[in-house]
């Protein structure tokens, strides 16, 4: 799924007024608020947050928290109920837990689906797939479909269907979750191998500790309903166990 923000940013004083604003996703005060009167659900409360170019940031926290409203209102799926969210016009892509794939086409297909959304001439489309399959180690399974593949295979061609869409900010809400932990371990050398080759920007959300620890520059721990951020971590350092203790220390005030 791809985006391009567009909501208006106002430069900083000493920005360049033609250049891409200095924070690649910038939250600031943004609430969002489900229903309306007595049963309406507070999701997120007054969370500011920036994420530089090119920077990894991990999302996590217990569950219902508003990770997964967070991603949605920085790909413009969704409104703030208040406060404003920015990219400063660049483009954004989404990549679910779910790959999502056609069924009925190849992996070749399923990558050319964003090429051709985006208008690229079929010749160039076949090129830029095959590159693309190359960068996510599939270039051996370009006519397989999705039922021929395992499920790390799919993940990494929901990856290639949204580097297709040549995107500066990539949003992972939870991608690697349903896998199993040896699939997840060489997915993350992938994922972190292809960010730095690319320049890409990262928000990503899990449920995962060392995921987080291991993925991220930074981890911003949120708490439970309504999500607020309440701590903010700086990697590499020997933070799992300190994150963990975080965590659960939120979650049993609000008995998970």
């Amino acid at each position: 799924m791809s985006l391009t923000n567009h909501r208006a940013i106002t430069p900083r004083p000493g920005d360049n007024p033609g250049a891409l604003p200095r924070d690649a996703v910038r939250l600031s005060g943004v609430s969002k608020r489900y229903g309306s009167g007595p049963s309406a659900v507070l999701a997120l409360d007054r969370v500011s947050l920036t994420v530089g170019p090119g920077e990894f940031v991990c999302l996590i926290g217990a569950s219902g928290c508003g990770k997964s409203t967070l991603l949605s209102l920085v790909a413009g799926l969704d409104a703030p109920s208040a406060g404003e969210v920015a990219t400063g016009g660049r483009r954004v892509a989404m990549m679910f837990q779910e790959p999502g794939l056609m069924p009925w086409l190849t992996v070749t297909g399923n990558v050319e689906l964003a090429l051709r959304a985006r208008g690229v001439p079929r010749a160039l489309r076949r090129q830029r797939t095959a590159d693309l399959l190359r960068m996510v180690r599939l270039a051996g399974f370009a006519e397989r479909r999705p039922h021929e593949l395992s499920g790390g295979m799919r993940q990494r061609v929901a990856l290639a269907r949204a580097l297709a869409q040549d995107a500066d900010v990539l949003l992972m809400d939870e991608p690697f979750g349903a896998l199993d932990a040896m699939t997840r371990d060489l997915l993350h050398d992938e994922l972190g191998r292809i960010c730095a080759e690319q320049a890409l920007t990262v928000l990503f959300v899990t449920h995962n500790v060392r995921e987080a620890v291991r993925l991220g520059d930074r981890v911003i721990v949120l708490s439970s309903r309504p999500g607020r951020v309440i701590e903010e971590y700086r990697v590499p350092a020997r933070l799992a166990g300190a994150i963990t203790e975080r965590l659960r220390e939120e979650m049993g005030r609000h008995g998970h």
